[in-house]
C-alpha cells in the first residue's frame, strides 16, 4: 500500500473543491468520529455471531466497506495535515503493545490490566 500516493490523491481532491480550508485537524477529527459512529451503528445491535464475516449479508458488507474507507481516508488526511507518518506510528505502537501486553500475561485474557498491577 502506498499511503503517500493516497495522500496526494486526497490533496488533489480537496484542492479541486477548495475544501482544504475546511480540513483542519479539529474538523477532520470530528468527521473521523462521525464515520466511526456510522460503522458502530451497523454493528450496534448484532450479536457476536451476527457480526462475523460469514453472517453478514452482502448489503451490510458494502456498508461496512464504505464506512471503513471513509475512516481510513480521514485518518490519512488527518495524518497528512499533522505531518505524521501513519506507517511508522503503527509500527511503533505495535512495539509498545508488545511490551505492554506480554504473551505470558495477556494470552487468552481480554481483561485490560495495568502492567504495574500484574
Amino acid at each position: 500500500m502506498d499511503i503517500d500516493k493516497i495522500k496526494i490523491v486526497l490533496q488533489k481532491f480537496a484542492k479541486a473543491r477548495n475544501w482544504d480550508k475546511f480540513h483542519s485537524p479539529k474538523n477532520l477529527t470530528m468527521a473521523l468520529a462521525g464515520e466511526a459512529g456510522e460503522l458502530l451503528d451497523i454493528f450496534q445491535w448484532l450479536t457476536e455471531e451476527q457480526s462475523t464475516y460469514k453472517a453478514l449479508d452482502e448489503k451490510t458488507m458494502e456498508k461496512v466497506k464504505e464506512e471503513l474507507a471513509d475512516i481510513f481516508l480521514y485518518l490519512i488526511r488527518l495524518s497528512d495535515k499533522l505531518n505524521i507518518d501513519l506507517e511508522q506510528i503503527a509500527i511503533d505502537k505495535i512495539a509498545i503493545n508488545e511490551q505492554k501486553y506480554p504473551v505470558e500475561l495477556s494470552k487468552d485474557n481480554a481483561i485490560k490490566y495495568n502492567r504495574r498491577d500484574a
